[in-house]
């Protein structure tokens, strides 16, 4: 996996790169990480203790959770082993333990260091817990998907997880310097060129320095501008994982942008998940979603907007028809919201659970036969359309279950008349009662 760098006085015994080389040889050498690696933070208090126990680094690409392992094992004076989820199988791990429990025999302990943890299925996840309370091991996952989605509740209770930062602008522009101090040079970059360089790191260490060593290996005349970089380097990919945890961060950034009626943040996270590779379909039902969840009656054409630019990306297809698409999102960041039906519906969905299957009253059924006639069904129904102002007032629930206030008009945008309708026949209600 990735890791973070820092400086070292080792001169390297053969051809290595850039990122080997800055490998760092103290934890106080790494870049980033504080919330995790400062004195009073939960690394720095374990290692104070001299209690570290059982770990799993999440985090994504290039922030450096190999590279704290490896120093952790030192630290520990643990031995380090290191495997990959990705290549390696059953036979290996009995290997390795074996290996461990030999060297537990001996007096030392083994740091076991899993890249890409998330990778091993259930059973194999369940292999490693016998050795780690046993001591035989302490265990270090690197992942980066989100562990409570990846990983087994059993070794989850076991391990404590660290989540690893992307590194930051100035992360990475300590990382840039570092490098030049190592090739003893600067980098041919003007200022915006070095900004546009950092950008394309996108938040990762490593491949800053893969970056870093491609555009030291150029011969040019004079400094290279953002526009002269750009034609040289290709631009890293954005991390997006159509089925990950990423895509589900992205699909929330976008709803809540649009709910906090912000159009500029809901574009740009449509625009993001479209960089990304989403589907557009996939957009398409989930802004119609927002439309019914959150702007609902307060703004009833919003469906229809929404709908019909599903429609016309169905007929345009991409690119074109991602702008319908993209106005919808900007009607909905603006309409205003109401979540009322949706309450309204949640509760009476929990009213009809908690009242099982008790009949709607007598006076609103039907009586097709003379037996039910019998038994009252639609004795005293009062048809709406014959009584004043066309509104009976009579009672629809189910007997011995008193009126819930479920729907609760919001003052804004065509709710606002829905809640004068509401009280014009609440009042109406009340009247009717009364004069029974």
């Amino acid at each position: 996996m990735s890791d973070l760098f820092g400086d070292t006085s080792a001169a390297p015994k053969g051809p290595q790169p850039l990122a080997e080389r800055l490998r760092p040889k103290l934890l106080s050498d790494v870049i980033g990480q504080k919330q995790v690696l400062d004195p009073d933070a939960p690394l720095g208090s374990m290692l104070a203790a001299g209690q570290l126990s059982s770990l799993i680094f999440w985090g994504p690409p290039g922030v450096g959770k190999t590279t704290i392992a490896r120093l952790l094992a030192r630290e520990t004076d643990l031995h380090f082993e290191q495997i990959s989820a990705i290549f390696t199988g059953v036979a290996d791990l009995k290997k390795v333990f074996e290996a461990a429990k030999l060297r537990h025999a001996n007096g030392r302990g083994t740091l076991l260091f899993v890249d890409e943890i998330h990778r091993f299925n259930k059973a194999q996840q369940d292999g490693f817990l016998p050795h780690m309370e046993d001591g035989t091991i302490l265990l270090v996952g690197a992942t980066t998907e989100n562990p409570s989605f990846e990983l087994n509740a059993a070794l989850m209770s076991r391990a404590q997880v660290m989540v690893l930062d992307r590194l930051d602008d100035t992360d990475l522009n300590n990382l840039l310097d570092r490098a030049e101090q190592e090739l003893d040079r600067s980098l041919p970059l003007t200022a915006d060129a070095r900004a546009t360089l950092i950008s394309m790191a996108d938040g990762d260490g490593r491949a800053l320095l893969n970056l870093v060593e491609q555009v030291a290996g150029w011969s040019v005349k004079s400094p290279l501008d953002r526009d002269a970089l750009a034609k040289r380097l290709s631009r890293r990919a954005a991390k997006y994982d159509k089925s990950g945890e990423e895509h589900y961060n992205l699909i929330s950034a976008l709803h809540k942008s649009v709910r906090g009626s912000d159009p500029d943040a809901a574009l740009y996270w449509f625009a993001r998940m479209l960089e990304g590779g989403e589907d557009p379909r996939y957009l398409a039902r989930r802004i119609l979603r927002m439309s019914v969840e959150d702007i609902a009656l307060a703004d009833p054409q919003a469906q229809t907007v929404c709908l019909h630019a599903w429609e016309t990306y169905e007929r345009l297809g991409s690119p074109e028809g991602e702008l319908a698409l993209a106005q919808a999102v900007t009607y909905l960041a603006l309409a205003p919201k109401s979540n009322a039906a949706y309450v309204a519906y949640k509760g009476a969905r929990a009213l009809a659970k908690k009242t099982g299957s008790m009949p709607p009253p007598k006076h609103i059924l039907n009586a097709p036969t003379s037996m039910m006639q019998d038994q009252g069904y639609g004795a005293g129904y009062a048809y709406d359309h014959d009584a004043e102002d066309g509104f009976s007032g009579q009672n629809y629930f189910p007997d011995g279950v008193g009126r819930p206030d479920l729907y609760q008009p919001v003052e804004r945008g065509f709710e606002r008349d829905l809640q004068k309708r509401l009280s014009y026949f609440d009042k109406l209600r009340q009247k009717r009662n009364q004069d029974d």
